[in-house]
């Protein structure tokens, strides 16, 4: 596990862009996207570089159960606002929120990532530890699934919804097993909220009551982070990380 530390989220965002670019250079085709606040900088990156994504293939971490792909809360218009509309990609992937049957909708999902094995894999922290929607407890072998929300994510996304009867209490995510096939994976967390979970995630023993553990079995993961979210680390860790000034 390779941990750069950057001052900032901007910073942290063109480093990432930086790798997803020589990964592509290096014959990578498909990409595994995330949303959320954590990639925003990133796709500013992509987006006001001159890289063509056009013959690349995304294929996104979740969606919340029951959200239309055109609901500005939907993480299929989260991925169009921020990068499809401005970076076209030749094909876009993205669970179906209004599947009728919700186990057709994961086997069929699961099927997308067996048919677009994933080069590089883009992920955030959870406060709690979780990546994608896999909260603590999740099975470290689990594939695509509909997932029901914790109350502390459920707290954590009330912000973006007018009130918190409206928050998804459901989703579609990619299981933690579905996410260790990619061959490699790029996480990012930004913050002082989320030190602690960093510190358990590169630090602490490989649990699934922190789920972000389990890279530590993985060979090629880099976790870019903010000074603020590194804050907690050992200086022993701290000492082997890259630096950005």
């Amino acid at each position: 596990m390779k941990v750069i530390v950057t001052k900032n989220d901007t910073e942290a965002g063109q480093k990432a862009f930086e790798l997803i670019k020589d990964a592509m250079n290096n014959g990578a085709k498909v990409l595994g996207l995330a949303t959320g606040s954590t990639p925003v900088k990133m796709y500013e990156a992509m987006v006001n570089s001159d890289v063509d994504f056009s013959k690349m293939t995304s294929v996104n971490l979740d969606e919340y159960v029951g959200m239309a792909p055109d609901n500005d809360q939907s993480y299929r218009y989260f991925m169009q606002k921020h990068l499809f509309d401005k970076k076209p990609f030749a094909k876009t992937f993205v669970p179906d929120g209004l599947a009728k049957d919700s186990e057709a909708e994961t086997k069929r999902y699961d099927q997308v990532i067996a048919d677009n094995p994933i080069d590089l894999q883009v992920l955030g922290l959870g406060r709690n530890g979780h990546i994608g929607f896999n909260e603590p407890g999740s099975p470290f072998d689990a594939t695509t699934r509909k997932v029901p929300l914790t109350q502390s994510t459920i707290d954590a996304n009330a912000r973006f919804f007018a009130n918190e009867d409206d928050v998804p209490k459901y989703a579609y995510s990619m299981g933690i097993g579905s996410i260790l096939k990619s061959k490699k994976i790029i996480l990012m967390a930004f913050g002082a909220e989320k030190a602690e979970a960093v510190k358990g995630m590169i630090e602490g023993p490989v649990t699934n009551h922190l789920p972000a553990s389990v890279l530590q079995n993985k060979d090629d993961v880099t976790v870019i982070i903010d000074e603020a979210a590194a804050s907690k680390l050992s200086d022993a860790t701290l000492k082997q990380a890259e630096h950005v000034k």
